[in-house]
């Protein structure tokens, strides 16, 4: 299994920014889709964004589209999560997650990491 290290989490004061990185082992990093879910304080977990090995291929979940960028860097083994515009609603633990099947990564996931937290201050 893919041991992955979220960082990049803080706190922020709304409408910054923040980018996430998620450091992944391995040596087949680039044959997994990656993805970021998110848990607020008594809600359930919930996706955020995902992509494939195609890097041109993502999906975002409606309440991030348009302020969020997923992206991959293969020859780091990281994956990124640029957040614009942040919301006192994006306060969460955010995670990365991978699976070499994409359908587990917009869904349950698959191996995850640790979670970095943010704090969007109103």
């Amino acid at each position: 299994q893919v041991q992955l290290v979220e960082s990049g989490g803080g706190l922020v004061q709304a409408g910054g920014s923040l980018r996430l990185s998620c450091a992944a082992s391995g040596r087949t990093f680039s044959l997994y889709a990656m993805g970021w879910f998110r848990q607020a304080p008594g809600k359930e977990r919930e996706f955020v964004a995902a992509i494939g090995w195609p890097s041109t291929i993502t999906w975002y979940a409606d309440s991030v589209k348009g302020r969020f960028t997923i992206s991959r860097d293969n020859a780091k083994n990281t994956v990124y999560l640029q957040m614009n515009s942040l919301k006192p609603e994006d306060t969460a633990v955010y995670y990365c997650t991978a699976d070499l099947n994409w359908t587990k990564i917009r869904t349950t996931g698959g191996s995850w990491g640790q979670g970095t937290q943010v704090i969007v201050a109103s």
